[in-house]
């Protein structure tokens, strides 16, 4: 029953994460996505059979951390008003997101309407931190991880090619990455860093 309470967290998580990036692409004038059908909760048409199934099976087989994806919204940067800033936008949306369902999830918690314990209390906890790791690790700037997109934004345009190259190894960087103690130790002060400051030092 944990397992599944998981997973609906996440896929729910994941799948307004990617929305996110569909509905403020579409208000800096992008519709592709709405004409593709991906500006809906239906988890099915988020679906991507290598991202979010293959591959997390495969790492799952060899014993290293199943990383996941869903099916990347698509996005015409061609329609955006000001491609460079507006992609970058989208880009931070969806981890926005995961941050703003945190902070939801976080304010039953932090006004004491849950006792600490509780059935309700420990969904919400779990809420809280899987949409925290979401958004923190999405922000990672490497491609194809949203936050790579955000530095985009930044990077002067004679740069881009040569940091879209990246992107074929991404994957791989990824799953290197995770194993990196620093990282590990990074990931985790995070994600006790907005613990506390959503739900306060005390819970």
């Amino acid at each position: 029953m944990d397992i599944i309470i998981l997973l609906a967290i996440l896929v729910f998580s994941v799948v307004v994460h990617e929305v996110s990036h569909g509905v403020v692409a579409e208000k800096f004038g992008d519709p592709t996505a709405r004409l593709a059908g991906r500006l809906t909760l239906n988890p099915l048409p988020h679906i991507d059979l290598f991202g979010s199934i293959l591959l997390p099976l495969f790492l799952s087989l060899v014993n290293l951390v199943p990383l996941g994806a869903a099916k990347p919204v698509p996005v015409n940067y061609l329609n955006l008003r000001n491609p460079k800033r507006d992609m970058a936008l989208v880009a931070l949306s969806g981890p926005g997101s995961n941050f703003l369902l945190a902070l939801a999830c976080s304010l039953p918690l932090r006004f004491g309407l849950f006792p600490a314990g509780s059935i309700g209390a420990d969904f919400l906890l779990l809420a809280v931190s899987i949409n925290l790791a979401l958004g923190i690790f999405n922000l990672i700037p490497i491609p194809p991880l949203d936050g790579s997109k955000v530095l985009a934004g930044f990077l002067a345009d004679r740069f881009l090619p040569m940091f879209a190259s990246i992107e074929r190894y991404g994957i791989i960087l990824l799953i290197l990455l995770i194993y990196f103690p620093i990282f590990q130790s990074g990931m985790i002060f995070l994600i006790n860093f907005f613990l506390k400051l959503f739900l306060g030092a005390g819970y």
